[in-house]
């Protein structure tokens, strides 16, 4: 499998380029929080209600003081807004209840597994945002698997699973080193962009001579969305 991981790999930044990062790595809250908000929406509403949060108060200690109906105010944009706020309040306080203080740097000297499970322990928060921090905040070589990845690991045959945690677990063992940020966000692009749910532009596809997918759409349905922002490489 890691062989095939490098050869998709290598193929996505011929197509898409070398995904680029900020010079300096997102604090791991405000990470975990916009993480939280980027679910079941696209990244421009998650990345304005992220930032509506974040000016709303001078620190998360402030913040974690508001009413949850505060919270959930600044982040209307993001949909789902009291299951967003509830979690966000519940890390802030339970952060300041446990700890003292509104940081996760305590994370950086523990395994990838035991961030996982440490993470995984505060209401709301599950894998893929837990494997977001690892990637994106402690540039650890570890893929979340969303739907797009889910989507597009399955159908070019790499894995054979129901579910994103199971293919998290497939793949992750396999990654070669240093791949998994180019990896996951080209997988992520092209599966916005090219392998769409329904009506996928196998034309356009970089992998197609590669890809297993039994119902192949050489019809170009609709233009490509050619929209490069990236909600977790834009948090600052």
């Amino acid at each position: 499998m890691k062989k095939v991981i490098s050869k998709v790999n290598k193929l996505l930044i011929k197509y898409f380029g070398l995904p680029k990062r900020n010079n300096v790595l997102p604090d791991p809250i405000d990470l975990l929080i916009a993480t939280i908000l980027s679910q079941n929406t696209n990244d421009t509403n998650s990345f304005s209600a992220y930032s509506k949060l974040k000016n709303l108060a001078p620190s998360w200690e402030i913040t974690a003081k508001l009413p949850r109906s505060s919270i959930e105010k600044q982040i209307k944009t993001a949909g789902l807004g009291k299951q967003k706020s509830y979690a966000i309040k519940n890390l802030l306080t339970t952060l300041i209840k446990s700890r003292g203080v509104i940081s996760l740097s305590y994370l950086k000297k523990l395994t990838d597994e035991e961030v996982i499970s440490e993470l995984r322990s505060f209401k709301g928060i599950g894998l893929k945002t837990a494997t977001c921090v690892l990637l994106f905040s402690f540039d650890r070589n570890v893929c979340p698997v969303d739907t797009h990845v889910h989507r597009v690991l399955n159908r070019l045959g790499i894995v054979n699973t129901k579910m994103p945690e199971k293919t998290y677990y497939a793949v992750n063992p396999n990654l070669p080193e240093n791949a998994a940020h180019s990896f996951h966000t080209n997988l992520i692009r092209l599966g916005r962009e090219v392998c769409k749910p329904s009506n996928p532009l196998c034309g356009l596809c970089p992998l197609v001579k590669i890809c297993s997918y039994s119902e192949k759409n050489y019809t170009r349905i609709s233009p490509v969305n050619e929209n490069k922002f990236m909600l977790l490489d834009n948090i600052s």
